[in-house]
């Protein structure tokens, strides 16, 4: 298979889809690998590494999908980059269509197999290709929630671990996953006062019963929710509901009730954002503030830290991307039904149940599916 790797052009997003090594497997294994020049100058890998390790160095990116049989990427194609696709090429990547109409009806019109890193399901339930970038979204919530709390980034003044005769500050971190609970295990580093909130009783068992009484676990509903953002001086929203928009947990009203210089934290915000006054911000215009809370809903908050980033993502989508170029993508979806989830979009149609709904868009398996 032809395997095409184009350069990030989101903004500030330095990760690229693919390392050098990874990049050696699949050549490997028999499978052409171009890749955009300079693709991986954002995590420091030159077009001399990909060049020793067997990849062919395109010009530009019209190079690439021109062509790939296969796009790998890591963040969603911009509009430039789904009116390049075409109907005999299949696209990887995160996707997070329930909040973007626009991509989903562009993927739509250009005919290609879309595959979404963030739906695909393993075989215990978790979401394995979803993992890596919510560990790293998590861990990082921490650090710029309490960068963001700094009276000079317009919040309380207030330091997160407090020190010896001043109490610390009180974080609530709203969904008790992968993300939550990496967010739940930075604040107690940093000696901060943790809240977690969940909807599934076993999940907070399972928590209260791995970190004891070092963190607050309490069973979500809309008045304990509104009843600890009056308190809080962090609070993170962590929830997640595959493939669909998150769920607005803290209302505009609940702002007004809450501290002025207060921050939200919004890691759902590729879904929509699970606050009701949250909107995309980037990294290099992070936040905003409404009612003097103060909003850090940056959508792809682990390019910031791009190399980590990329390592964690590539080890957990490689063998997914072997299992794609060795087998075919119709042979390969068809074994393993959890795989076969990450299908967003096939044959001009909507193929997420999930994402059909939220999007009031016709939603229809293809025929070679199943």
């Amino acid at each position: 298979m032809r395997i095409g790797i184009p350069k990030e052009i989101k903004v500030h997003e330095y990760r690229v889809s693919l390392t050098p090594d990874a990049a050696a497997e699949l050549i490997h294994d028999g499978h052409q690998v171009m890749v955009e020049t300079s693709a991986g100058a954002g995590v420091d890998f030159l077009d001399a590494d990909y060049q020793a390790a067997g990849c062919t160095i395109a010009a530009n990116a019209d190079e690439v999908f021109e062509s790939a049989e296969m796009i790998v990427k890591v963040k969603e194609p911009q509009p430039v980059e789904y009116q390049r696709l075409r109907e005999d090429q299949t696209l990887f990547t995160y996707l997070h269509l329930a909040a973007d109409k626009q991509q989903a009806e562009g993927l739509m019109a250009s005919g290609c197999t879309a595959i979404a890193y963030e739906t695909i399901v393993g075989p215990r339930g978790d979401l394995p290709l979803l993992q890596p970038m919510s560990e790293v979204a998590g861990r990082m919530s921490v650090q710029v929630g309490a960068h963001c709390l700094e009276r000079s980034q317009g919040g309380r003044g207030v330091l997160l671990g407090g020190v010896p005769g001043v109490a610390p500050a009180k974080v609530v971190i709203l969904g008790g996953g992968v993300a939550g609970t990496n967010a739940a295990q930075m604040a107690m580093g940093l000696r901060a006062d943790v809240s977690i909130f969940d909807i599934s009783d076993s999940r907070l068992n399972e928590l209260d019963a791995l970190y004891g009484g070092r963190i607050k676990t309490i069973y979500s509903t809309k008045q304990a929710v509104a009843e600890a953002c009056i308190k809080a001086d962090l609070v993170i929203g962590a929830v997640l509901v595959p493939g669909a928009a998150a769920p607005k947990l803290v209302t505009r009203d609940m702002l007004k009730t809450m501290k002025a210089g207060a921050v939200l934290v919004d890691i759902a915000i590729d879904q929509g954002g699970c606050f009701e006054t949250s909107h995309a911000t980037t990294h290099s215009d992070p936040t905003f503030v409404i009612d003097d809370v103060v909003h850090y809903c940056v959508a792809n908050m682990p390019g910031a830290v791009a190399r980590t980033s990329t390592f964690a993502l590539v080890k957990s989508t490689l063998p997914f991307m072997k299992r794609l170029a060795n087998k075919g993508v119709h042979e390969a979806l068809n074994a393993d039904p959890g795989f076969a989830l990450g299908l967003n979009v096939a044959g001009g149609t909507i193929t997420h149940a999930a994402v059909a709904r939220d999007l009031d868009l016709p939603f229809a398996l293809p025929s070679w599916l199943g």
